[in-house]
């Protein structure tokens, strides 16, 4: 087999063509009926920036894209095949304008075999032996095709993720299975290899085939040959026993690899799959078991998501992100909420990482006969393409289902029948794992694993019901895990005192689940997501508390916070950045909130020490008012200086909340402070430290806004705009919400989701920044003429034909405030 990943030489359109003859007319008919098409890299989205526009839905329709392909096949009678390892929602693909195939899904691989296609169409003289090919995508709204949009996450449309050119022999390897399993006392590991055949022309040759099993470090342990004439289905090629196998785990994932050679009259193929021994076990009203021994699940969520591209992350943007989980101390992740790219499972065995991966039956009912085949074909599709990997224990096959919106009828009856069925299904594919949902309360006693609604401290009461809230559902499942949970905040927003909502917020019952509509902003009884900050410092303070409390609560089997990155969603038009969901532990950039750090002084090993507040440029309070201090660390001691001077040395107690003891309290000076960290564990000494300005001056109402700027190191310019008040001191809590322009050469750098790359957002501590592209705006090879500069008539900075400096006005505007002008 010979597989190429095409990423280059692609073009796109975005919009709707009458057919497949569309894409290619021009190339006949040249100079007429042209249809605009741009270069683009695959994977590749058409909705990368606009579902972060603060002023219109993102586009939801077709999006073609086109290609000519050098295809040389080498194997004699052999077969080209296209392998998409995922496009949305709906795809259609050509060779020229003959249909070759068609996919409903937007998450599960799929291959589309070009072979007869392609040889016609090297016959078309214009495209000299190249191959043209066309790829229709839509992610237009349709009632019976999951995911519902009433889902807390974009239907994103395009080819977004790889897509290989592939030749294979006649007759090839289409799958293969390994089963790995541990025997009761582990002492020996049964491997089971299985394997499906392409052989679309029914060839009857004898085919030889070679088994090998080798440890990670490559040495042989047991090798099978076989001859056999091409069979239908799945048949089992070999079956042994490794003697003291080593053992997968979260901390050592140890993987062995399985290689099945098959030749033939018309050639050689290879599979080679990575299987790991383990055994896993939910006691039945008690903790998580990995190998026999309880392991305490810490975890976090994943969306396909990122800043400019949406969905099309690169592999290094995949491995780049799998590492901050890993680092992070995570050992396990939810793949919210559908089947996601063949590098996240390989990165999740690779790592440490164990897995509940789901298909996207999410929220809105259910639907007609369309609708139940499409949730069966994509948990067939999930279970059989993921079925290799070590990491993957629970199977999820829905989320939220108790959310009524898509249909006029919602038959709660009917949702179990077609649950039970999924249920067997996945146990009819895969008897070794279990399955799962996340908060559909009249189907939980229908799959192995249950997860209900817990939002104690954001949705639903405070953050100290964590516990008994969890206690009172573990109680009444037989396996209790608890998926999602968190805050929504917006990076760089701290505040000196957190809204907690204890004094008005209905607390002590265990009443702490979510209901629709508790995610709005507006209605409803008190809770903190609707009238707390929003701020890191909340959010920090809640997730030391869970972790801490997790500690201690030896019944559990684990919990995973939602989400590690902040994404975008359709349903929160009204978030400080529009359109955002801000629960992340990391912005959608990669950037480093502070939680991060709580995460690692609880999860991880490796000494590590973080002052709150590296994003606090500047602290306010009275002269002389005690302030606090708080020190995020695994190290066993503390100790931590302010302007040179020691406050003491601390232990840490991971009980003694906030900041497991390590927290001082000392008066600051007005102006600059500095303060260090010095903490050792085990011998190791670690150290961290920040300088930040102490305001004392008190504040009035925002009265203006002015704009400062920065050139980078990359040669944008970030751009700043701080709020005052009448007398000209900074409002440091300040929360109006500004919107940036830009006039001339320059270009925004927006609709990336970020607190720097988003031009309508609330102000954080009285502060919105934005980076701008000096150079990159429509008008950078057109002279800027007529505009308006800052308090002055309208200016003309060039002639046509003469060559000026880049030149940008850029602009800040807020209700009830004067715009601000800044000339760049």
């Amino acid at each position: 087999m010979i597989k190429i990943r095409l990423t280059g030489q692609w073009e796109h359109h975005r919009g709707s063509l009458g057919g497949p003859w569309e894409v290619w007319r021009q190339d006949k008919l040249q100079n007429h009926y042209n249809v605009p098409w741009h270069a683009v890299e695959l994977p590749h989205t058409y909705n990368g920036l606009d579902v972060l526009d603060p002023d219109g839905k993102y586009y939801q329709g077709q999006g073609w894209y086109r290609t000519k392909l050098q295809a040389d096949n080498p194997y004699p009678q052999g077969r080209t095949l296209l392998h998409f390892e995922g496009a949305g929602q709906r795809t259609d693909v050509y060779v020229y304008t003959n249909k070759v195939g068609s996919h409903l899904g937007g998450y599960d691989e799929f291959t589309v075999d070009i072979t007869e296609a392609a040889a016609e169409a090297r016959g078309i003289e214009r495209y000299q032996g190249l191959i043209p090919v066309a790829v229709a995508c839509d992610n237009s709204r349709e009632l019976e095709t999951i995911p519902s949009d009433a889902s807390d996450f974009n239907l994103y449309g395009g080819i977004y993720r790889y897509l290989n050119l592939v030749y294979v022999p006649a007759v090839s390897l289409e799958r293969v299975h390994v089963e790995p399993k541990l025997s009761d006392d582990h002492s020996s590991c049964r491997v089971a290899v299985r394997a499906v055949l392409y052989n679309p022309e029914n060839l009857q040759d004898e085919v030889t085939l070679k088994v090998v099993i080798r440890n990670r470090e490559g040495q042989e342990l047991a090798q099978f040959q076989l001859r056999e004439k091409p069979w239908t289905g799945m048949k089992e090629l070999a079956v042994t026993e490794l003697a003291n196998p080593t053992l997968w785990t979260t901390d050592e994932p140890y993987l062995y690899s399985c290689e099945v050679v098959l030749e033939s009259a018309y050639g050689r193929t290879e599979q080679v799959e990575r299987f790991g021994a383990r055994s896993f076990e939910f006691v039945k009203s008690g903790p998580f078991k990995l190998n026999g021994e309880r392991l305490l699940l810490r975890g976090t969520h994943r969306h396909e998501d990122h800043a400019g591209v949406g969905p099309a992350m690169t592999e290094e943007m995949i491995r780049t992100e799998m590492q901050l989980i890993k680092d992070m101390g995570a050992n396990f992740i939810r793949l919210g909420h559908y089947q996601q790219s063949r590098i996240v499972l390989d990165l999740c065995d690779e790592l440490g990482i164990l897995v509940w991966e789901e298909i996207p039956w999410c929220r809105g009912g259910l639907g007609g006969e369309q609708y139940k085949q499409q949730c069966r074909d994509m948990l067939t599709a999930m279970i059989e393409q993921h079925y290799n990997h070590p990491s993957v224990i629970l199977w999820g096959l829905g989320n939220e289902n108790d959310w009524e919106c898509d249909f006029d009828y919602f038959d709660q009856e009917e949702i179990r029948k077609f649950m039970k069925e999924l249920h067997e299904l996945s146990h009819k594919l895969d008897p070794s794992r279990l399955t799962a949902i996340r908060r559909c309360e009249f189907c939980k006693d229908i799959i192995d694993v249950y997860s209900p609604s817990i939002w104690a401290g954001w949705y639903r009461g405070i953050y100290t019901d964590y516990e008994e809230s969890s206690r009172q559902a573990f109680e009444n499942v037989d396996s209790f895990f608890h998926m999602e949970w968190g805050a929504d905040n917006l990076a760089t927003r701290h505040v000196e005192k957190t809204y907690t909502g204890f004094e008005f917020i209905k607390s002590g019952d265990g009443d702490t689940d979510e209901r629709d509509g508790d995610y709005l902003l507006t209605g409803g009884e008190p809770r903190v997501s609707r009238d707390g900050d929003w701020s890191e410092t909340y959010f920090c303070e809640m997730i030391d508390w869970y972790l801490k409390s997790q500690e201690k609560m030896d019944w559990l089997t684990g919990a995973a916070q939602w989400a590690f990155k902040d994404f975008a969603t359709p349903v929160r038009p009204d978030s400080p950045i529009p359109y955002l969901n801000m629960k992340g532990i990391i912005e959608r950039d990669f950037t480093k909130k502070e939680a991060y750090y709580v995460y690692q002084s609880y999860w991880t090993t490796k000494p590590m020490a973080r002052i709150y507040g590296h994003t606090m440029p500047v602290r306010w309070g009275a002269e002389g008012e005690l302030k606090s201090f708080k020190v995020y660390s695994n190290c066993t001691e503390a100790e931590l200086f302010l302007n040179g001077v020691s406050l003491g040395v601390k232990r840490r107690d991971s009980q003694n909340f906030p900041a497991a003891g390590l927290r001082w309290e000392s008066a600051l000076k007005p102006g600059m402070n500095q303060v260090k960290v010095v903490a050792t564990k085990d011998g190791v000494t670690v150290t961290d430290e920040l300088s930040f300005e102490y305001q004392t001056e008190a504040w009035g109402q925002p009265a203006e806004l002015k704009l400062n700027s920065k050139k980078q190191e990359d040669g944008n310019i970030l751009v700043e705009a701080v709020a005052y008040d009448a007398s000209g001191v900074r409002c440091l809590d300040a929360l109006n919400f500004v919107r940036f322009g830009v006039t001339g050469d320059g270009k925004l750098i927006d609709r990336q989701g970020t607190v720097r790359g988003s031009s309508l957002i609330q102000l954080t501590n009285g502060r919105a920044r934005i980076v701008i592209d000096p150079v990159g705006g429509a008008a950078a090879s057109v002279p800027v003429t007529g505009f308006v500069s800052a308090g002055g008539p309208a200016a003309s900075l060039a002639a046509s034909g003469t060559k000026h400096e880049p030149v940008s006005i850029v602009s800040v505007a807020s209700a009830g405030l004067p715009t601000a002008f800044l000339t760049i």
